[in-house]
């Protein structure tokens, strides 16, 4: 499988490393924010036999449109926010990790009505004899509720991040693959999926083009603000 979409990336590339020039570059949200800013550089693209070996270790494929990019674009860098996250190679480094979780199915609204359901049976210090019971019980509610936070990204892949704790997902197995979700636990709100105007799903590739055209029309334009 060699992971190119037809078409999708051709000249993407170029694109994006051109905008390094433009007067308005450093307007555009994450591209100039000191060490965290991308500066529109690219790493560059990943080859095909190291993404076969690193999917033959996680026990999965990677969405179509996003193993095009990584193969045609680039391996990390410039995008929406502050930038693409590295994908970690088994023989290499990164910050967005694949692993064992990537093998089990995405499926964030079914643990969010379950993590729902935990946080209202939080043990409760007046239903308790003494300390000793209230801390044990309290314990292993902390526990499960870790366990639950962990489950809600089962079969995603952080991409992405734009500060303040929100970071971006790419759903990898289960009837959401190859859709882009935002991790806005830090306010309380979960895992949720990106959408547009009369759209309920973006795809990755719909994500990346969708900053790229923004940035563009930005970063070109003298009198940016």
């Amino acid at each position: 499988m060699s992971g190119r979409v037809s078409g999708t990336w051709t000249g993407v590339r170029e694109r994006v490393l051109a905008l390094r020039a433009a007067p308005g570059a450093s307007k555009v949200f994450g591209a100039s924010w000191g060490k965290s800013g991308h500066g529109f550089e690219l790493r560059p693209p990943l080859a095909d036999a190291d993404l076969l070996a690193a999917e033959r270790v996680w026990g999965t494929t990677l969405p179509e449109e996003y193993r095009g990019f990584l193969l045609e674009v680039g391996g990390s860098g410039a995008g929406p926010d502050y930038g693409l996250f590295p994908l970690r190679l088994p023989d290499g480094e990164g910050t967005a990790s694949g692993s064992g979780h990537l093998r089990r199915v995405f499926r964030p609204a079914a643990v969010m009505e379950l993590l729902d359901a935990h946080e209202d049976a939080e043990p409760r210090r007046d239903a308790y004899a003494d300390d000793e019971a209230y801390l044990r019980a309290f314990r292993a509610w902390d526990r499960r509720d870790d366990e639950l936070r962990d489950e809600l990204t089962d079969g995603a892949l952080y991409i992405s991040e734009r500060g303040c704790a929100y970071y971006t997902l790419l759903a990898v197995t289960g009837p959401e693959r190859g859709t882009v979700w935002d991790d806005v636990q830090a306010v309380g709100e979960g895992v949720l999926p990106v959408r547009r105007p009369g759209v309920e799903r973006v795809t990755f590739a719909e994500w990346y083009l969708g900053w790229l055209a923004a940035a563009e029309r930005q970063a070109w334009d003298e009198g940016a603000s």
